[in-house]
């Protein structure tokens, strides 16, 4: 039985630290450290953590955000699980979680960075939460020490999470929103061997897809959706608005 909590206690910080150690294999110098946990929770960020029994099996980090112009929202910078408890529905948790919260304080707007090439990643964001994405942003962290990130530069797609929005809601509740493809933008399925085993190619898709995407975000599209196949993962691109289910 997972239980979420709020994190509040020091000690609670530093069990989310050692998270990243084993989630990332980040070397310390580029771990979160605990001071930025405790100004985070002062200055109305986020810190919930998934537990199983008195253990941490998860966490989850935000920051407050300002928009150009004033709006506020939610940056949400880190979510990490451990490994035997992944494709168990804890990450989606904490993401509720988040949503529960950031409404309760009326924020309608969480955004986050990911790796366009880890498309479980890609579909969890889009498929699971609702998230759409018109930006992206090339080696937003430059070259990080995580095997996960095979060397490559870190280009992030920017996901925005209408929390209210029709489209949003949609996809919480289980439905399909009704939503026009423009464009689709396909990835190889073994995209995580490939970076492993032969990361020039790997970085030519990378390319490759960060082109196409700036290319369709520019007249206007935005990635709305995102299907699984045995052989491909694919970005479909279309035209959204926040009051709209598309």
């Amino acid at each position: 039985m997972i239980e979420l909590r709020a994190l509040t206690e020091t000690r609670q910080f530093q069990e989310a630290v050692e998270l990243q150690k084993i989630v990332w294999g980040f070397s310390d110098i580029e771990l979160l450290p605990v001071r930025l946990f405790v100004v985070a929770t002062k200055v109305g960020g986020q810190a919930f953590g998934a537990f199983d029994g008195n253990g941490m099996v998860g966490f989850l980090l935000s920051i407050p955000g300002l928009k150009p112009g004033g709006g506020s929202y939610l940056h949400s910078h880190m979510l990490g699980v451990l490994a035997e408890y992944r494709n168990k529905g804890v990450g989606r948790m904490l993401k509720l979680k988040q949503r529960e919260d950031a409404l309760a304080r009326d924020i309608d707007l969480v955004e986050w960075t990911f790796d366009p090439l880890e498309l479980k990643n890609a579909f969890f964001n889009m498929e699971r939460l609702g998230a759409i994405v018109r930006r992206y942003v090339e080696n937003q962290y430059g070259t990080t020490t995580s095997p996960l990130h095979g060397g490559l530069p870190t280009d992030r797609c920017v996901a925005e999470w209408w929390l209210a929005s029709a489209h949003a809601e949609a996809i919480l509740a289980g439905r399909k929103p009704a939503r026009k493809m423009e464009e689709r933008i396909e990835v190889p399925a073994d995209i995580e061997a490939i970076r492993r085993v032969d990361p020039r190619r790997a970085r030519e898709i990378q390319k490759s897809l960060g082109g196409r995407l700036i290319d369709g975000f520019d007249p206007g599209l935005a990635v709305v959706g995102f299907e699984r196949s045995a052989s491909t993962g694919s970005y479909l691109l279309g035209r959204w608005e926040r009051g709209s289910s598309a």
